[in-house]
């Protein structure tokens, strides 16, 4: 199909179940599952058209099928009023939702060993991503932890389709007590792992990121930032990322992640506007900065 952008649909509900702490609802929505690629996300409206809610949630797209003519389903925790709502959705109930929406997990050209690590409900988009890796002859190794063993995401599926899995849990309830980092390095090093892939709380982020650069390996990181509208205009979800050339600008995650190369974020600074960064009060930037920020505006 030519046009790959998101589109805005009222999809049939087919099921909600429940995945341990979480739900899992599934939509009919065939325009938003042709589209759809790894890490991508969908934009929900929630309380119904009479509603004063007026902000969409943003939720990870965890699997797309072919059945009943194309289905997303996406994963979530009842953490307030919209989510509360969406639990008590039934089968044939309509959601209007947005979708895919985000910059979606870069693929390797060439069959590398992969490990991918995941926080609670952030596992969610690992698994088509492990998917879509698999396919093009990659190895997948996962690693996923949460703070107790009902909130460690399908660990039976990340066993069937990975070559190892690795779990953890704060209270030492499913797996090795711990977080995600305390076992990331030694499956890098047993796995000979060639890149990471990593979705959940941002300090996990950051300390996967600091993992994988301790061991010279690329990290790819979908970031978990408040979205308001998901499609950039808000301005809620904007982070500090260095770009290719050395500056510093406030992105959006929604329409320039949510994945980023974990060591272009910068995750110390996320929640400020940095001094350094394009536009900040006072900001000049070294000529050369100036110099290629002219450029580009220009171009």
């Amino acid at each position: 199909m030519s046009d790959n952008g998101p589109v805005q649909t009222r999809c049939p509900v087919l099921n909600v179940r429940r995945v341990d702490a979480y739900y899992a609802i599934t939509v009919v929505a065939p325009g938003i599952a042709e589209r759809f690629r790894s890490g991508q996300f969908v934009s929900v409206a929630v309380g119904g058209d009479h509603s004063s809610t007026l902000l969409r949630r943003p939720f990870a797209i965890h699997d797309v099928k072919p059945d009943y003519g194309g289905t997303v389903e996406f994963l979530f925790s009842v953490r307030g009023t919209g989510t509360a709502w969406l639990s008590e959705r039934r089968s044939r109930d309509l959601l209007d939702v947005v979708g895919p929406l985000g910059r979606p997990f870069p693929l390797p050209r060439e069959p590398v060993n992969c490990v991918l690590v995941g926080g609670g409900s952030g596992s969610a988009p690992l698994f088509p991503l492990a998917q879509s890796l698999r396919r093009r002859g990659c190895r997948v190794d996962f690693v996923l932890g949460a703070a107790s063993a009902d909130r460690v995401f399908s660990a039976i599926t990340a066993r069937r389709i990975a070559e190892t899995a690795a779990f953890t849990t704060d209270d030492g309830s499913f797996g090795t007590r711990g977080r995600v980092t305390d076992v990331l390095g030694r499956v890098i090093e047993e796995c000979r792992s060639d890149a990471v892939y990593a979705c959940g709380p941002m300090p996990m982020l950051r300390a996967v990121t600091s993992v994988a650069a301790s061991h010279g390996i690329p990290v790819q990181v979908a970031v978990e930032e408040t979205m308001a509208c998901g499609t950039g205009i808000c301005m809620t979800c904007v982070i500090p990322v260095v770009g290719e050339d050395g500056i510093t600008r406030m992105v959006r995650s929604c329409v320039d992640g949510p994945v980023f190369r974990g060591e272009q974020v910068r995750f110390d600074d996320v929640g400020t506007i940095p001094f350094d960064a394009l536009g900040a009060p006072g900001w000049k930037g070294s000529s050369a900065a100036r110099a290629a920020e002219t450029a580009r505006d220009i171009a």
